[in-house]
């Protein structure tokens, strides 16, 4: 049975991830450290980043149903301050926004996102959970920085490579390669299945870890590690991987129109 966190989870996990990223800039030597995992960005670069795509997504969750999200001029923010005590109570109130628009909006409101040809639903709730994704992977991003890298917690990894796969890889755009399956395991005791055709990707939860026919590539890990390749924080090949390496290579790369 498919089963996702519900929308109070998220709004917990949001709040616990947002006060970890906080921790994390706040211990780090300065804001002016590199991000290992962002290497064009500092720390600084990574809190304004982070800051700013969450204060704008309040005003796409506020916003409701639309078309196209709102004009920058909607949710122009003032400026990401360079002090360091003043940049983290920046990002605090940021968080401290969408987290209020969130709860305001309710799980089930529509609201534009750019995942329309995806397995998730075009809602606030889908919002919160894609939210909770960037601000954890981004918290490792700034632990990583400050030399103090910690697992993601499991609730959220476990949720997260389920909607990494729904949100970021289902598409009906064309899958430009051979058809294939990819299979992910994860040592928690949950499976996921990503089909690749001409039809475009297509995913599902599996009920056995060792489903007939085989994959033609899988990987194992922890869900916090396979959340971690997915979103190319790590290589694939720091996991267990069988069969077509090469498949991994081709949905890092690939960037499909709709």
């Amino acid at each position: 049975m498919e089963t996702t966190l519900d929308f109070s989870d998220l709004l917990r996990l949001i709040d616990e991830r947002s006060a970890a990223f906080r921790a994390a800039v706040a211990a780090a030597p300065g804001l002016d450290v590199r991000v290992p995992t962002c290497p064009e960005w500092t720390l600084f670069d990574l809190v304004r980043h982070l800051g700013e795509g969450r204060r704008k997504w309040a005003v796409v969750v506020g916003t409701g149903p639309a078309d196209a999200p709102p004009d920058k001029s909607a949710w122009d923010t003032p400026a990401a301050p360079r002090e360091r005590e003043a940049l983290l109570d920046w990002w605090t109130a940021s968080a401290r926004q969408l987290l209020d628009a969130l709860r305001e909006s309710g799980p089930d409101r529509g609201c534009w996102t750019w995942w329309p040809a995806s397995q998730s639903p075009q809602t606030a709730g889908a919002g919160a959970r894609h939210q909770l994704q960037e601000i954890a992977l981004h918290t490792y991003d700034a632990q990583l920085a400050a030399g103090d890298p910690q697992p993601l917690p499991d609730e959220v990894a476990l949720d997260g490579v389920d909607e990494f796969l729904h949100t970021c890889c289902a598409t009906t755009a064309p899958w430009p390669h051979r058809p294939a399956t990819v299979d992910y395991h994860a040592t928690e005791g949950r499976s996921w299945r990503l089909w690749l055709s001409a039809d475009g990707a297509r995913t599902a939860r599996l009920t056995t870890p060792d489903p007939t026919p085989a994959a033609d590539a899988s990987l194992r890990g922890t869900a916090g590690e396979l959340v971690l390749a997915l979103y190319d924080r790590v290589p694939v090949d720091s996991l267990k991987l069988d069969g077509d390496r090469q498949l991994f290579d081709q949905l890092l790369a690939w960037e499909p129109e709709e």
